[in-house]
């Protein structure tokens, strides 16, 4: 390619793949001294500032945000207190992307198969180079540093962001009788690349050119907008952040679960959510990708039976295998009367598998995170 055909896009990915060589690099030393590591910002669209200060110590600390030539079309901007690590500079916000107020219940799971993808992924975009991005997060990252890697990876692999999002944080599609066909194929194909990053979540991004946001399908965590007559977008988990005079603001409302606000700067616009998502449904066949390459396990034909190939009683093998009268009353009996998982509550006080005198099932050495755990059932 010639130098003088090469994007803005071009530059922002040979960027990426530079800073993700540079960090490998850096990692694979395992250098006491190089653990606090961490680049901000190495890109020709926006200017990423993380400090470990109070929030009014922010202009002291960055005094080039008082210099009056200084513009910006958006901002993107995190706030925490650290509650569950202790404060360390690679794990304080904000990260490249996005901001991110919740957890990310399923973070082991979706980390495990984003490793899992690495043998078999590939883009033209990265070509060879693509060797030189792994892995895309290191061990020890937060759950949102993990999410914002797998964003910018999808988008500088060609993916536009919002359909990136839409794979990573889909909407609750699976037996949605009001969903759009077209929509429903869209959520449906990605599920078999993708699986979702479940929240509770409030996720905002931005790659320069477009910023947003989205809630998880369970919609968990507040996120409130409001537009005012001089073409501001205000967005922030509670109302009342900036003042803003009542008779400027024309529209003000939350966003609501699965949902996404969106505003494309080159475009100038406010892009609504139904458009957004009818407009990439409606980008491939995805609804005739499926029928020509989906098995509906259902669907295929019946099976006969065989008989039991043991003369012992439904009991003794229950017995054997470990199965307990709790475990046949609270979890089996629900799930092969109604289909589905029972309901269970936090409290589970059973000696851990590893130091217990009787058989188990296998299941049962394998727990579950803290944070996995605390959510209810919606």
């Amino acid at each position: 390619m010639c130098i003088r055909d090469r994007t803005e896009d071009d530059f922002e990915r040979r960027l990426y793949i530079l800073r993700k060589s540079i960090s490998q690099a850096i990692y694979q030393r395992r250098d006491r001294g190089l653990a606090g590591y961490y680049p901000c910002s190495m890109s020709c669209r926006t200017v990423i500032y993380k400090g470990m200060f109070l929030a009014d110590q922010l202009g002291k600390y960055y005094p080039d945000l008082h210099e009056k030539d200084f513009e910006s079309a958006l901002a993107l901007v995190h706030q925490r207190f650290s509650t569950n690590t202790f404060p360390a500079w690679s794990l304080a916000h904000p990260y490249r992307m996005i901001a991110h107020n919740g957890e990310i219940n399923t973070l082991r799971g979706n980390t495990n198969w984003m490793a899992a993808r690495q043998a078999s992924v590939s883009s033209e975009l990265y070509g060879k180079d693509i060797n030189r991005l792994w892995p895309i997060s290191y061990e020890g990252q937060s759950d949102t540093a993990c999410f914002d890697n797998a964003l910018e990876f999808l988008v500088q692999g060609g993916y536009s962001l919002p359909h990136a999002v839409m794979m990573m944080i889909p909407e609750a599609w699976a037996g949605n009788p009001l969903m759009d066909e077209k929509r429903r194929a869209f959520y449906e194909y990605h599920a078999a690349l993708m699986e979702p990053w479940d929240g509770p979540a409030a996720i905002a991004f931005t790659d320069g050119r477009q910023i947003g946001a989205t809630l998880d399908r369970n919609g968990l965590r507040p996120a409130r907008y409001l537009v005012t007559k001089d073409d501001r977008i205000v967005m922030a988990s509670e109302m009342g952040v900036l003042t803003i005079p009542e008779d400027q603001i024309i529209t003000k409302w939350r966003l609501q679960p699965g949902k996404m606000l969106l505003v494309d700067l080159e475009q100038g616009r406010l892009i609504p959510d139904d458009e957004i998502k009818a407009e990439l449904a409606r980008s491939h066949p995805y609804k005739e990708w499926l029928e020509r390459t989906q098995i509906v396990l259902e669907e295929l034909p019946k099976v006969p039976t065989t008989g039991v190939r043991s003369n012992l009683s439904l009991l003794d093998r229950q017995q054997a295998f470990g199965y307990s009268q709790e475990d046949i009353a609270i979890l089996m009996t629900p799930m092969a009367a109604i289909g589905e998982e029972a309901a269970g509550s936090m409290g589970n006080d059973t000696p851990i598998s590893a130091l217990s005198d009787k058989a188990k099932p296998l299941f049962t050495y394998f727990k579950q995170n803290f944070a996995q755990v605390t959510n209810p059932p919606i």
